[in-house]
């Protein structure tokens, strides 16, 4: 069990409860690492909204008034999110569906994790960089994989958590790539290397990789 879902599962069940979880639809993210520990992440594409009790239960379709309650939520989910650095544009387009316009750029004196939100309770994060004490980092994307649904257990309900999923990830770096479950390798131009991982429904290991930094 990685790490990243041992303490979703293990902290956030009773925000779960209570909360909505949100996955990866269709979706295009990009992650600039830079050897100095700059970088930029960004991810343009749907994110959809899961109801952990309808999950739970193997529901397809909510009740009339308990998809009335999940819209009120799902919008308030969206004004949580807008009010974030980063979202450039966060639409609710019904159904538990968002579309969302993101883009950060920092340095990494710490790990990265998107999405969480206290307000919007996401938890599972899409993707999550390790800072190590060796002077390395680890990329990893749970959230474009389906490996966390087999963590979670009884939380990961019906197959509607994960048969949204359509997009591409792409690692950018000119560090040192130490090593990476990219079975294509990377391409290198310029100095720099790129690593390109095409996801959906049948991907089961996450994407990951890790770099060497200055």
């Amino acid at each position: 069990m990685g790490v990243y879902v041992r303490i979703a599962a293990a902290l956030a069940l009773p925000l779960l409860l209570a909360g909505c979880l949100l996955t990866p639809g269709k979706f295009t993210s990009r992650l600039v690492v830079n050897a100095d520990r700059s970088f930029t992440y960004s991810y343009v594409g749907e994110v959809h909204a899961l109801d952990p009790e309808q999950m739970k239960s193997g529901k397809t379709e909510a009740e009339p008034g308990e998809k009335q309650k999940a819209e009120v939520k799902n919008r308030a989910i969206a004004d949580a999110l807008s009010k974030e650095a980063g979202y450039r544009s966060v639409r609710y387009l019904g159904n538990g569906t968002f579309a969302i316009d993101y883009q950060v750029s920092g340095t990494l004196t710490h790990n990265f994790i998107y999405p969480f939100n206290l307000d919007g309770q996401a938890i599972v994060p899409f993707v999550a960089v390790e800072l190590r004490a060796n002077g390395t980092v680890r990329v990893k994307a749970p959230g474009f994989a389906n490996e966390s649904k087999d963590e979670l257990g009884p939380m990961s309900g019906t197959a509607d958590s994960s048969d949204k999923l359509d997009g591409i990830f792409v690692l950018d770096t000119d560090a040192e790539l130490v090593s990476t479950n990219n079975e294509e390798g990377a391409t290198a131009a310029g100095g720099r290397k790129t690593l390109s991982w095409k996801v959906s429904p049948l991907t089961r290991d996450a994407p990951t990789a890790v770099l060497r930094l200055k």
